[in-house]
């Protein structure tokens, strides 16, 4: 292996798991964050060469992250079809119950969202890295983010009333 392959399997095997934690908050199902996660890195991996003269592959990695959750939700009523009897449902993980409900609560709001808290408040990210990533106003960022707040609020008020 050369200098390049061993830094792009150092970043896949350092970076992975926080990226698979960014998209299960968004996608609240674990297979549907794997499947995130690995089209994001299918796209670092096939861009390695060119990503390598970037400053920062990974805030580029997490943009991936993010822009292919939310272009696949745009999408997702053309992809996928219910068809027959739906299966009876998986037991829960074991979380606590307060978990469940946000994550159920963060499932119920639009992508961009639930997109915007994760970068937010899972990431840590500022409203200025948040829009970057994005591709948002900084602006737009402040009223998703109030937005989607104010729906959280609302779903886990229901739940524990």
């Amino acid at each position: 292996m050369d200098h390049g392959e061993d830094a792009l399997h150092d970043f896949v095997r350092d970076r992975r798991l926080a990226l698979f934690r960014s998209a299960y908050l968004m996608c609240g199902n674990r297979h549907e964050a794997e499947d995130l996660v690995q089209t994001t890195l299918v796209k670092v991996v096939l861009g390695w060469r060119r990503l390598q003269k970037l400053d920062n592959v990974e805030a580029y990695a997490r943009k991936t992250l993010f822009n292919t959750f939310i272009e696949g939700r745009r999408r997702f009523w053309r992809r996928e079809h219910a068809y027959g009897e739906l299966p009876e449902r998986a037991a829960p993980d074991t979380d606590s119950e307060t978990g469940m409900v946000v994550r159920e609560a963060l499932a119920r709001i639009t992508p961009r969202q639930r997109a915007v808290l994760v970068l937010r408040y899972w990431e840590d990210q500022s409203v200025e890295a948040t829009a970057a990533v994005l591709g948002m106003r900084e602006n737009t960022v402040k009223s998703h983010t109030a937005r989607g707040l104010a729906a959280l609020r609302a779903q886990v008020g229901k739940e524990f009333v």
